[in-house]
């Protein structure tokens, strides 16, 4: 063989062989590359699950917060709401007790009425009867009062009730009689002639007169139930002071005036 031909093959199969070793080292076969893609394309896909089960985790995390938050409060509404029940069964408890005890009075309404009655009747002929005995002042008043308790006691548009009340409110009224010092004026039958006079009337221990003119003074004798003439002379000032008195037209003072002794109780 020419040497010229041998060097120049010679050369050609080297640059075949050494293009053939660097396209070698550039291309890498694709079985090689599969498994490292697969391994960060794994790691990506655990990376994205755990942010997502962390997300869930903070999510149920505050729902367990805002539960428990949400169960305490109710916790602390139904405390409450067991003492105002508590207290409402107390008031409830009374209550029923109040009923009962109204439910018992109303029953026994007919009968208390059956009793009221006859009492006030004989309250009223009670009273009637003390007028007739007492001191004969405001007789005219004291005697229409009395009527008047009679007159209502058989109305049938009262009722028991106030019927009562009104014979509690005449004695009441007499009873009030013995504490004042009053002054009226009226007539009195004087040496068979009757005579306008000014009446002076001390609780129910002094009734006495004088005649306008002061002339003549006299005073009631409840033992022998007349009325007396007094010493004009003694007793005229004195009962004119009182009367001025019993007006409000004269400080209260100390006066000698004519008084019944008192009789002994057996």
């Amino acid at each position: 063989m020419n040497p010229h031909v041998f060097r120049s093959l010679l050369k050609r199969v080297m640059l075949a062989a050494s293009c053939a070793t660097t396209f070698s080292c550039l291309a890498v076969p694709s079985w090689a590359a599969d498994p490292v893609e697969t391994i960060l394309k794994v790691g990506e896909a655990k990376t994205n699950a755990a942010v997502k089960s962390q997300k869930k985790i903070d999510k149920l995390a505050n729902e367990t917060d805002a539960l428990l938050q949400q169960y305490k409060t109710v916790n602390k509404q139904i405390d409450g709401l067991n003492v105002y029940n508590s207290r409402l069964q107390k008031q409830l408890d009374d209550q029923l007790q109040r009923l009962n005890d109204l439910d018992n009075s109303i029953a026994q309404v007919t009968v208390i009425q059956r009793q009221i009655t006859p009492l006030t009747l004989r309250m009223i002929e009670g009273l009637e009867q003390f007028v007739k005995l007492d001191v004969p002042f405001l007789q005219e008043e004291r005697q229409e009062r009395i009527q008047f308790l009679k007159d209502n006691i058989n109305r049938s548009d009262l009722t028991t009730a106030e019927k009562f009340r009104q014979v509690l409110e005449a004695y009441k009224i007499e009873n009030e009689f013995g504490r004042k010092i009053e002054s009226y004026e009226g007539k009195v039958d004087i040496d068979g002639a009757e005579r306008e006079v000014k009446f002076l009337r001390v609780g129910r221990i002094a009734l006495l007169y004088q005649t306008k003119d002061t002339q003549i003074s006299g005073a009631w004798d409840q033992q022998n139930r007349r009325w007396v003439q007094l010493d004009n002379n003694e007793y005229r000032s004195t009962i004119q002071k009182s009367l001025r008195i019993a007006r409000k037209q004269a400080a209260i003072d100390v006066l000698k005036l004519p008084v019944a002794a008192p009789e002994a109780v057996l």
